[in-house]
C-alpha cells in the first residue's frame, strides 16, 4: 500500500479505477463529495463537467458516482475514456450549509486502485469545503495527487476556484450556484445547492414559464450493508439474516379524473410516454443496488397531472424506518435537487406517505409529509384518492 501525504503523488494504473472516499458522520453535518472535470486552464467547461449527488455520471459514463452513502462515496473513473482536453478531475468534500466545519470530523481517507491510500488530516480545519485530491495528466500518464486543500467559507469560493460563477438572486431567495460554461460553449447551468424540506421548511414550488419540467426523477435510496457484513445492515434490523425489501411507489391523479398506483407490488410499472406518464425503474428487492429505486416523471405532461403522492413500503421485514435512514430526492432539470428524509420512527407501521407534487396553476409544488400507515387503504382514505385496494404480489 502507497499512503500519500498532502502535496505527494504516484502513478495509476490505466483503464477504469474505482475511488472510495470515507469518512466517520458526524451528527446534523451532510458531507457531500464530487468530482470536477478540468480543462488545461483549470476550470470546468460546463456543466458536463461536474459529477455530484445531481448528476452522477458525465462524460459519457468515464466519470460515475456510484455510491453515496453516510460514511461513504465511490466513483468509478475510466481514464482512457475521459475526453482529451480534461487535464485534472479533482474530488472535493463540501459540508452542506456550513452546519460545521472539517475540524468536527475525523480524518478523511481516499483509497484508490491500485494500492494507494490518501489520508486526509482535518485537526484544526476551519474549513467547510477542500479538494480531497487529483487525477492528473503528465506527459501522456495518468498520476494522482493528494491535495488537503480546503477553502473558508464553504461551497461558493470552491465553486468560484474551479470557474463557477454564483448566481446572484433576489433578496428572497437563496443564492443558487450554477455553472458557466466558458465561451464558445453555449450558455446552460446546473444547480450545486440542494433543498431539503422538513419541519421548519415543508413545501417549496418550482415554475417553468412553458410548463415543459423535463423528466423527473424521484430516487429512494437507504443505508448500504457494509461488505461482508455475513447478512448485511438490514439483517440487524430484520434479527436475521435476509434483507428488507424498501418499495417506491406512487398515487396519481390526472386532470381528467384518472386515478391509479406505480408500484412493483401488482407489476403496476406504469407508462413513461403515455398516461399516466410515470415509470417506476426496475424494483431493488435487497438493497444492493447502489443507486436505489426510481420513479420517472414525464414533466413535458406535467399539465395533464393534478397530483402524486409519492410512498415508500416495506414489503417484507419489520419495519423501522429510522434505522433505514431513507431518503426521498427530487432531481428536476434546471432546479436544486430537493430532498426528504424518513426521520421519524413510523412505529409497526409498513407504509411512509412521504411527498405529495402537486399541480397548482401549472407550477409543481413539493409538499413534505412522512406520514406513516398500516398500508395502502389507510394512507388511501388519509389523503381522499378513493380507490379500491386488494391484495396483490410481485
Amino acid at each position: 500500500m502507497t499512503t500519500l501525504t498532502p502535496g505527494a503523488n504516484a502513478a495509476v494504473n490505466p483503464g477504469t479505477l474505482s475511488v472510495t472516499v470515507s469518512y466517520s458522520p458526524v451528527p446534523g453535518a451532510d458531507l457531500d463529495v464530487s468530482a470536477f472535470l478540468l480543462s488545461e486552464s483549470g476550470k470546468v467547461r460546463g456543466d458536463n463537467d461536474l459529477c455530484f449527488f445531481g448528476q452522477q455520471s458525465v462524460s459519457d459514463g468515464a466519470v460515475k458516482l456510484v455510491e453515496s452513502a453516510p460514511g461513504r462515496a465511490v466513483f468509478s473513473l475510466n481514464l482512457e475514456a475521459i475526453d482529451a482536453a480534461i487535464q485534472k478531475v479533482a474530488l472535493t468534500a463540501t459540508i452542506y450549509e456550513n452546519k460545521a466545519q472539517f475540524s468536527s470530523f475525523a480524518p478523511l481517507k481516499l483509497l484508490v486502485t491500485g494500492g494507494i491510500e490518501a489520508p486526509i488530516p482535518t485537526q484544526g480545519m476551519q474549513e467547510t469545503a477542500l479538494i480531497l485530491g487529483e487525477f492528473y495528466r503528465r506527459q501522456g500518464v495518468w498520476k494522482f495527487r493528494c491535495v488537503a486543500q480546503g477553502f473558508a467559507g464553504g461551497l461558493a469560493p470552491l465553486a468560484e476556484h474551479f470557474g463557477v460563477e454564483i448566481a446572484t438572486a433576489a433578496p428572497a431567495a437563496n443564492p443558487v450556484p450554477a455553472i458557466t460554461p466558458a465561451p464558445p460553449a453555449p450558455a446552460r447551468t446546473v444547480n450545486l445547492s440542494k433543498v431539503t424540506l422538513d419541519k421548519q421548511r415543508p413545501t417549496i414550488s418550482l415554475a417553468k414559464k412553458d410548463g415543459d419540467f423535463g423528466e423527473i426523477k424521484i430516487n429512494l435510496n437507504w443505508n448500504r450493508a457494509p461488505q461482508n457484513s455475513g447478512g448485511g445492515f438490514f439483517a440487524s434490523l430484520l434479527g436475521k439474516s435476509g434483507g428488507i425489501d424498501l418499495d417506491v411507489g406512487c398515487l396519481y391523479e390526472m386532470e381528467n379524473g384518472r386515478k391509479g398506483a406505480v408500484q412493483a407490488l401488482g407489476n403496476a410499472f406504469g407508462n413513461f410516454v403515455d398516461e399516466p406518464f410515470l415509470q417506476l425503474m426496475g424494483d431493488d428487492r435487497t438493497g444492493s443496488v447502489s443507486d436505489g429505486e426510481w420513479l420517472r416523471v414525464n414533466g413535458k405532461e406535467w399539465r395533464k397531472m393534478r397530483r402524486v403522492l409519492v410512498y415508500a413500503f416495506i414489503y417484507e421485514g419489520a419495519p423501522n424506518w429510522q434505522a433505514t435512514d431513507g431518503v426521498i430526492t427530487l432531481y428536476i432539470p434546471g432546479e436544486p435537487p430537493i430532498e426528504v428524509r424518513l426521520s421519524e420512527e413510523g412505529g409497526n407501521k409498513g407504509m411512509c406517505a412521504i411527498a405529495l407534487l402537486e399541480n397548482v396553476g401549472g407550477s409543481v409544488k413539493v409538499n413534505r409529509k412522512v406520514e406513516f400507515f398500516k398500508g395502502h387503504s389507510d394512507m388511501d382514505k388519509a389523503f381522499d384518492w378513493g380507490m379500491r385496494w386488494a391484495a396483490g404480489s410481485k
